[in-house]
């Protein structure tokens, strides 16, 4: 996939790793519009092509009672709204085949969530809308096996595909990322690795996701030293207090500091 095919895209001509960051959840409104505010001037000062994530529900969740969002439309409204405000293209998660059609309406890219990436049906609704297409690597799958999601998309008539790793499974509380599956997955698309999910430490014991965002910096640093084409990351001005995915998001106080970092390891990188 050639990422200019992403509608509202800038800096696409820098050089530079394109970027998939913005909340898990949409959580209202305002923090959507304080969040991507601060991202837009990061990513514009540094040449930084990038897209607002935020997801308009949250389906997998542990316990009954996770927050799991504030309305469809509403938080689906919310993202067009911000791409408008911003000129700046949106991503977010779809779960069922009902839900890629109306989110088509409002989003420039459709991610399939790594739990669901081997559901037929849902790949095909998304690759149906024309959009471009995020599929995130299932915990429980290779590399190698992430060839197949790309080419239900393709199958489709839809070359806009991506594929994004988000760490593997590793004994029962942890998740690890295996480089290698980079440049394996390069071969059959556009490559991006969620640093935050990389880090999650699901199935605790309190029914709530754990992890380990200390180490954001070495995944993220290790990721673009070996030539993933993105990266993704979750963030938030209060992580504590966030509804969805606290115990991982980076604080969006450090952002800014972090992407100085990696920019100046791609611009090493290109070197060679």
């Amino acid at each position: 996939m050639n990422i200019k095919n992403i509608p509202q895209l800038k800096n696409i001509d820098s050089g530079n790793f394109f970027l998939l960051a913005g909340p898990c959840a949409i959580e209202g409104e305002e923090m959507a519009f304080k969040i991507a505010e601060k991202l837009v001037q990061i990513t514009t000062d540094l040449k930084i092509p990038f897209v607002f994530k935020g997801s308009f529900k949250k389906a997998n969740r542990s316990r009954i009672d996770s927050f799991s969002g504030i309305g469809d439309e509403k938080a689906l409204k919310i993202l067009r709204k911000v791409s408008e405000e911003f000129s700046i293209p949106t991503v977010t998660d779809i779960h069922t085949s009902e839900d890629a059609k109306m989110a088509a309406q409002y989003v420039d890219v459709l991610q399939i969530p790594a739990f669901l990436v081997r559901q037929t049906d849902l790949v095909v609704a998304a690759a149906n809308t024309g959009k471009v297409v995020n599929l995130k690597k299932g915990q429980f799958m290779s590399p190698e096996s992430m060839k197949h999601a790309v080419q239900k998309v393709v199958d489709c008539h839809n070359e806009n595909v991506m594929v994004t790793d988000r760490g593997t499974m590793f004994g029962y509380q942890d998740m690890i990322v295996d480089f290698r599956g980079i440049p394996t997955m390069q071969k059959y698309a556009t490559t991006v690795l969620d640093i935050t999910h990389s880090l999650q430490q699901p199935n605790q014991t309190t029914g709530v996701t754990g992890g380990r965002p200390d180490m954001i910096e070495t995944v993220a640093k290790a990721g673009i030293a070996v030539g993933v084409d993105g990266i993704f990351i979750e963030t938030h001005f209060d992580p504590a207090n966030a509804k969805s995915d606290g115990a991982n998001m980076l604080h969006l106080d450090y952002f800014e500091d972090l992407m100085k970092k990696l920019v100046a390891i791609r611009k090493t990188i290109n070197q060679f």
